[in-house]
């Protein structure tokens, strides 16, 4: 068996290109060895690191950016255009990363973000900001989905959580440094430094990405689902601009235009829908659907993005507005969320690995969140610093319990072959409910600011009103404002300001907090079955890990003859197999056991030792996922190759 398993797997070692002969065996497979894992693992921390530390730094110089293009009373487009765009593209990077590996894509998305991060410091009008936000978008959100796929690729579920907690911490620093780069450009150089640090970054990351990131490719075996994307295109941008047309002073919800978009939303999404039905390889699979674990895991995700991404893209412009402090010290501010969010992503992840148990931590998350929305409520000018950071911590303390929690489990309760397609969907409801938080509640917050702004303004009495106009204030001029030309005005208008500030976003948080409800009650539905002791590439049979993989690579290093493998079982799906979040269902057939005995019997001791444990994942990840497994080796005939 091995001497045939040699002769078949010959095509493939000759498609691996030499740079990548001591990262395959004899059959073609990747060696997921300890150190290999954590390689990929570093370049793909690089990346979410600049994607991460991106939004924080222009959450913290908002207020100068928009004071300077002019577009105070439009700011809510500079975070949702980079939010619409991302939330785009996550479902087609998911997919094309399935059908055609995901390599090339995460390369494509690097240089994209870079790009538009050196054109956006070039910016002289508002509007030429906001588009190429949106193009930074296109990239940003190939980066974040991609890394999470390949994670769950290279990573088996049970395993993962500790890892989570590698991640939290690499947010934890963008938060620190962020803040701090941000402030620093702006209060002594400019906002545009704050998109210039990305390029040096940017190319950075793209080289550890290039060196590093060795992961197999795809030749696509179906159409490519275009009609499916144009069409989801359509339905997210409508719905974008339906609710942020409705919030807004200009236009509002008795305006024609409003339900156009709207009637455009609801009629795009019928059609996708229907596509997606008769398609033979649909961008977003209906069956997603079918998956009860899937569909709670993703409304919790919805809703958390929706109030998440709504409450925290104007704190930073309510602590430099409402406190008066810096940008760099609104920046800081913010650090205690992040320490709360690291500090329950490293425990509950830690949590997760050694007990397998995942529900308890999104119940208490979204309780804590919703507690502390209420507690947001009170926020005013009055507030001291040391509540407000004791509000953040809590805040990011409930965070923590859940995002990367219901990530895990949504890839831990699909097939293998649509670990990015299902994680992709799962960041695209989330990121849309923070596109559609952002919009509506970003125009409340706006249009109840314009309005109070104008009226301090047209309040003053003549000579009050000549004062603040020779300061740079009047009422033309609250499109305009920025947190230095605050400073600069005189104490009864620069009140006068900052309580319109305050009273314009606290409101807010109860608008949100019905909707983190939700999340909660939500979180009690979410069902709990095993996590995988199997990554994606090993179930695809496109890697093999643990001693096997150790030992392989050892003879390779030293130059011995390769080690040909078992073949490990290829997870598919198909339309008979048992639901996958079904904890009672079982392999269809007993076929893996059997080859993977015949393969241990002619690989030796060792990788009978490691096709015993394979056994006992595969048996888990039937009970877990009820996959049917089949044997196959792709690299034999050319499904993959080194990317």
């Amino acid at each position: 068996m091995t001497s045939t398993s040699a002769q078949s797997a010959a095509p493939a070692a000759g498609r691996t290109s030499r740079r990548d002969q001591k990262l395959t065996n004899a059959d073609g497979k990747f060696l997921l060895t300890k150190r290999r894992i954590w390689t990929i693992f570093a370049a793909l921390l690089v990346a979410m690191f600049l994607a991460s530390m991106d939004q924080t730094i222009v959450s913290t110089a908002l207020p100068t950016i928009v004071g300077d293009l002019g577009g105070v009373e439009h700011q809510t487009w500079v975070t949702t255009a980079y939010l619409l765009a991302s939330t785009l593209v996550m479902p087609i990077y998911g997919k094309f990363g399935d059908t055609l590996g995901r390599r090339n894509l995460f390369l494509i998305a690097l240089v994209i973000f870079t790009g538009a991060s050196l054109v956006i410091s070039l910016a002289t009008s508002f509007w030429f900001f906001v588009i190429f936000r949106a193009v930074q978008g296109l990239g940003g959100g190939g980066l974040m989905i991609l890394a999470q796929a390949i994670i769950g690729d290279i990573i088996p579920a049970k395993e993962r959580g500790r890892y989570m907690g590698v991640m939290g911490s690499v947010f934890g620093m963008s938060a620190v440094i962020a803040p701090l780069l941000g402030g620093f450009f702006v209060d002594h150089l400019s906002w545009q430094w704050c998109f210039y640090v990305n390029v040096p970054l940017g190319v950075l990351a793209l080289l550890v990405a290039v060196v590093f990131l060795r992961l197999p490719s795809h030749r696509p075996e179906n159409r490519i689902d275009v009609l499916g994307v144009i069409f989801l295109s359509i339905t997210t941008t409508c719905l974008i601009f339906f609710t942020d047309f409705g919030g807004s002073d200009s236009h509002g919800w008795q305006a024609m235009e409003t339900w156009m978009w709207g009637a455009g939303a609801l009629l795009a999404g019928l059609v996708f829908v229907l596509i997606e039905s008769r398609a033979s390889d649909p961008i977003i699979p209906l069956s997603l659907f079918t998956n009860r674990i899937f569909i709670v895991a993703t409304a919790i995700g919805f809703f958390l993005g929706m109030c998440m991404f709504a409450a925290l893209a104007f704190i930073p412009t309510f602590l430099q507005m409402s406190t008066g402090t810096s940008a760099a010290a609104s920046g800081l501010l913010m650090l205690p969320m992040m320490a709360g969010l690291m500090l329950t992503s490293i425990l509950s992840g830690n949590l997760i690995s050694k007990t397998g148990k995942y529900k308890a931590y999104p119940i208490v998350g979204t309780l804590v969140t919703s507690m502390v929305m209420i507690w947001m409520t009170t926020l005013s000018a009055d507030t001291p610093v040391w509540v407000v950071c004791s509000m953040l911590f809590c805040f990011g303390f409930g965070l923590g319990l859940i995002m990367q929690v219901v990530v895990l489990v949504v890839q831990n309760s699909v097939p293998f072959t649509q670990l990015g397609t299902a994680t992709s969907a799962n960041n695209y409801f989330r990121e849309m409910g923070s596109s559609v938080g952002v919009a509506i509640f970003g125009a409340m917050f706006t249009s109840h600011l314009s309005t109070k702004l104008t009226d301090v303004f047209n309040s003053l009495p003549p000579q009050a009103a000549q004062a603040a106009a020779a300061e740079g204030g009047g009422a033309d001029s609250a499109s305009s404002l920025t947190p230095q030309m605050l400073d600069d005005m005189p104490d009864f208008l620069r009140d006068g300001i900052v309580t319109a500030y305050a009273d314009s976003l606290a409101p807010v948080f109860w608008y949100l907090l019905p909707f983190m409800a939700l999340a909660f009650v939500l979180a009690f539905f979410l069902k709990e079955i095993p996590l995988r002791s199997v990554s994606g590439m090993v179930a695809r049979g496109e890697a093999v890990d643990g001693e096997e993989a150790e030992a392989a690579y050892q003879q390779l290093a030293t130059g011995g003859f390769p080690v040909v493998t078992a073949s490990q079982p290829i997870i598919h799906s198909s339309d008979d197999d048992t639901r996958a979040d079904d904890p009672e269902g079982q392999p269809a057939d007993g076929s893996a056991d059997a080859a993977s005995g015949s393969a241990d019997a002619a690989t030796g001791s060792a990788d009978a030792a490691t096709g015993s444990d394979a056994d006992a994942g595969s048996a888990e990840d039937a009970g877990s996922g009820g996959y049917r497994p089949r044997h196959a080796a792709p690299a034999e005939h050319g499904e993959h190759h080194s990317g």
